[in-house]
This record gives structure tokens, sequence and C-alpha cells, in this order.
């Protein structure tokens, strides 16, 4: 189920809580957030190729390629067992932005997204088939947990892919960490 949890940016003990989604949609677009769910156009094995999972999705695909200027899309897959995934983690822990919308959508598994914006916090549990787009310049993190799992679609302008640029600000070391 997917869950977000919106904290003031000052307290990280008082939150509110919403798990029907068009409440997490509203909350999040408030937050200038896109959150959409889709849903596979054919069936797929959990042995499923980047390219087999990019053309179950290749309508979605393709409408938010044209309608932001994606131009490349590929998929990351993350488990327990992939090798040094502690230190992958650690790597997305600290509060940063990027000069293009970072777009995620979860073919499987589960990961949360932290958003600072409004003078709040929004911890965003996405799960399978939920789409999450954070604007450019918007600081955030994302915690995939101490034992990841997730597939995701990852869609770029920049032909380089995810490039950070870390705020310095330690506020994410104030909030409860993804456990799944």
């Amino acid at each position: 189920m997917s869950l977000l949890k919106v904290f003031s940016d000052n307290n990280a003990s008082d939150f509110q809580e919403f798990t029907e989604f068009d409440e997490i949609r509203q909350q999040l677009a408030d937050a200038g957030i896109r959150f959409e769910r889709w849903q596979a156009e054919k069936d797929l094995s959990n042995e499923a190729t980047q390219d087999q999972i990019i053309e179950a999705y290749r309508e979605s695909i393709d409408k938010l390629k044209k309608e932001r200027g994606f131009i490349t899309v590929d998929v990351v897959s993350i488990h327990p067992e992939t090798p040094n995934h502690p230190e992958m983690r650690k790597k997305f822990l600290d509060e940063h932005t990027h000069s293009e919308d970072e777009v995620r959508f979860f073919v499987d598994g589960s990961g949360a997204f932290y958003i600072h914006k409004n003078q709040k916090v929004l911890q965003m549990i996405c799960e399978r088939n939920d789409l999450l787009s954070v604007p450019a310049g918007t600081k955030h993190w994302f915690d995939m947990g101490p034992k990841p799992f997730f597939k995701a679609i990852r869609l770029f302008n920049n032909p380089e892919g995810w490039v950070a640029k870390f705020t310095g600000d330690k506020l994410a070391q104030n909030y409860p960490r993804y456990q799944e």
C-alpha cells in the first residue's frame, strides 16, 4: 500500500498520514509533485529483461517522454544480493537536488522518497505501479531500506543520467529511515 507521511521540517515526530490514492495525489500535487499509477500493457515475469519491462509500459512511457521531453529510459533493479547495496543506499540518503526532474516508476518492490518543500518533509513510500516525479531543483532524498527490493523505470533529460547536487543540510538524519 502506498503511504504518504507529511511532517513539519522541524519536528519529525508530528505527522499526518495518507493512504488513499486521491488524497496522496492531492497532497503531492499541492507540493508540485506528480503522482500517478500505471498498469502494464503486457504480463511480465519476475525475470523480465529491461527491454521487456519498457515494452510493457511503452504507451505510458512514450506519453511522458513526449510531454516532458525525456531522452533516455532505463530500468534499475536493486535487491538484497546486489553488490555494494549498503553503499548505494548511503549515497541517496543525503538531501540533494537535480537539474532535471527525477522520475521513477516502480515496476516492483518499494522505496521511500523524502521531499523537503514549503517547510514540510513529505515521506512518500512508493510501491508497485506508482510513478513519482520530483521537479528539478526540489530538495529530496531516497531510502531503499536495509534490504532493498525494487525495479524502477527511470526517465532522463540528461543522457548521462542521475546527477545530484548535495545541499550539505543534515535534515535527512532527523527523519525515520525506510524499513519496508
